[in-house]
């Protein structure tokens, strides 16, 4: 059985992140989907809308994932990946080569990392952008 971790902070769960758990479960047998805390997130990108909470109960929602796991960290090492038996770890393409050469380090040297296709046209920022913008009487 090959186990495939994905890590993400799946705020606003929409069809980007769907697509992107079914590109991560055709990669192996069992999925498993760190969500990363509202500090780590917000370090690194911005505060989730959305508690923990709920970000966990969306993902474990989806069809293509099997386990989440709480509080992932947004780099982690090879004690992080044999604590979950993971066979393969997997991210989109968005990032920068220096950005998963940093973040991704233990699993690319380890053999084990691999990108998937980014949704391109949604994103949860593009999502709370366009709320901010939209007049309430569009939606009413």
């Amino acid at each position: 059985m090959i186990r495939v971790y994905a890590d993400m902070v799946a705020d606003l769960f929409h069809y980007g992140h769907v697509e992107f758990l079914r590109q991560v479960s055709s990669l192996g047998d069992y999925v498993l989907v760190g969500i990363n805390s509202d500090d780590v997130a917000k370090v690194h990108k911005r505060r989730p809308i959305q508690t923990m909470e709920q970000r966990i109960v969306a993902v474990a929602a989806c069809r293509y994932v099997d386990q989440v796991i709480p509080n992932a960290p947004w780099v982690f090492d090879p004690t992080w990946i044999e604590k979950y038996d993971i066979d393969l770890v997997v991210h989109g393409d968005d990032y920068s080569d220096e950005q998963r050469r940093r973040i991704y380090k233990a699993p690319i040297e380890m053999g084990i990392f691999r990108t998937v296709d980014y949704t391109k046209d949604v994103s949860t920022t593009d999502i709370i952008r366009r709320c901010k913008e939209s007049p309430p009487e569009k939606y009413c």
